[in-house]
């Protein structure tokens, strides 16, 4: 039996096949594209299914697809007429809002030491892209049946069920409040709190598919749906068990990285700095700090000449180090810690690759310190993709344990594991290798003076 894991990421959408074991055996993708529309820019929801229906079949016709599970990024919902048609076209959340429309906002948006939620740009705040909607079309907007996050608005398509769930809920959106575990006052002033569907567990078994997708897909057999999640969390949940009593931080990787620390104060937060409690599947706040990595890595790539598939030596590093050449954020100015700051690189490198590799180690780095975080830090696919990045934050973390699970696609493993929920939490624990800590000679020296370089370029 095979579990089919459809994975929209903000670059690439993803669907891959995984055994009884969460190896992956199939995998297929294509990039994720935006609609610049009249009004704003809109995701193509329909080339979306189309491709997830054709991928599904094309699994099927090699694997008996019992079970489906969805993740996906962040800041997004998908509005539903009461004719089961989709109302609006689906916002990018990397569209400006009007400043008359933020400002409306920013006044009626709940205080962050309710929601942990940050004041973020664009439409990062689902609640700023909803109340835009809402203004933008009041007489359509009132019409609205269905409120879904974007995981389950596809377990939706799949099964005909309406549900929601609280990771992706609890997501920067401002419609949450993740110490009382209920909706904000901001659900009411929207007036959509007939529209949001019930909320589920993200481990819950949802439904069957359609007749209409299992006509389109070939799926006959028996293939239960799962509730989905946003995508970090699921990185995040497959290190949770049963029990909230635990330490750890995961560094989930991508187009964002998102260090989130399991026991970590969410008091600590400072939204200034682009930190914000997520929720975990377990419904409980977990204390995180975010920046566009994935991103700020191939922006240093490009302003260097350098390119992402270029090797990194630790006499690179070493280099660096030894030239104080320094790459200062914030190479992607709406997100992070020092958001607004005018990027800077010192000097031209020799090998840009390292310098990105290097700085992207400081920036976690800071967050961590940032969260205080405690216990051992666990990266996923990082660990294969950039295992000298992980080393170089053991060298200036040596009082924790840094992890390398070892994945290709730790979204993926973790989105699998909420489809074997109770038998993962029951099993004996994974195995994991750790990094070696570097021996660079005036790491720390580099760092404080990194630190300083930023202040002074603020």
């Amino acid at each position: 039996m095979y579990t089919f894991i459809f994975d929209i990421g903000k670059t690439n959408i993803k669907g891959y096949v995984l055994n009884e074991q969460s190896e992956t055996v199939w995998t297929e993708s294509q990039k994720n594209t935006s609609v610049k529309g009249q009004d704003y820019t809109y995701i193509d929801i329909e080339s979306v299914e189309n491709w997830l229906l054709s991928a599904l079949e094309k699994a099927n016709q090699k694997f008996n697809i019992s079970a489906i599970n969805i993740s996906t990024h962040g800041a997004c919902a998908v509005l539903i007429d009461q004719e089961n048609k989709l109302l609006m076209p689906v916002m990018d959340y990397e569209c400006e809002t009007p400043e008359q429309i933020s400002a409306e906002y920013d006044l009626i948006r709940p205080a962050f030491n309710q929601s942990f939620s940050p004041n973020l740009s664009a439409g990062l705040n689902l609640g700023r892209q909803l109340w835009w909607l809402k203004k933008y079309n009041p007489k359509t907007f009132s019409n609205v049946k269905h409120v879904f996050m974007y995981p389950q608005y596809w377990v939706w398509k799949l099964t005909g069920i309406a549900v929601n769930e609280v990771t992706s809920l609890g997501c920067h959106t401002d419609l949450w409040l993740p110490e009382q575990q209920d909706y904000s006052s901001l659900v009411d002033k929207l007036g959509i709190r007939h529209a949001m569907p019930p909320l589920v567990a993200a481990y819950d078994t949802i439904g069957g598919l359609s007749n209409k997708v299992q006509a389109l897909t070939g799926i006959n057999q028996p293939c239960q749906v799962f509730a989905g999640i946003h995508d970090s969390n699921a990185s995040f949940a497959r290190y949770l068990s049963n029990s909230i009593h635990q330490e750890f931080t995961v560094v989930s990787t991508g187009t964002w990285i998102i260090t989130m620390s399991m026991g970590g104060n969410i008091k600590r937060l400072n939204e200034k700095k682009d930190m914000l409690a997520n929720v975990c599947v377990l419904n409980q706040p977990i204390a995180c700090a975010r920046f566009m990595g994935g991103r700020e890595f191939e922006l240093i790539c490009q302003q260097t000449s350098a390119n992402v598939t270029d090797n990194v030596s630790i006499t690179d590093i070493q280099d660096l180090i030894d030239q104080q050449l320094f790459a200062l954020p914030a190479f992607e100015p709406g997100s992070g810690p020092f958001r607004g700051s005018q990027s800077k690189i010192t000097a031209t490198p020799e090998n840009g690759k390292a310098l990105a590799t290097l700085y992207l180690a400081l920036m976690i780095d800071y967050q961590l310190s940032q969260l205080d975080a405690k216990g051992d830090i666990i990266f996923g696919s990082t660990s294969k993709k950039n295992p000298l990045m992980c080393s170089i934050i053991a060298q200036l973390r040596p009082q924790q344990r840094v992890v390398l699970s070892g994945d290709n696609a730790s979204t993926v493993k973790g989105a699998w594991v909420l489809t074997n929920w109770q038998s993962w939490c029951n099993r004996e624990k994974e195995i994991n290798d750790t990094a070696h800590s570097l021996q660079l000679a005036n790491l720390n020296d580099y760092r404080a003076k990194w630190l300083t370089a930023i202040e002074a370029n603020q």
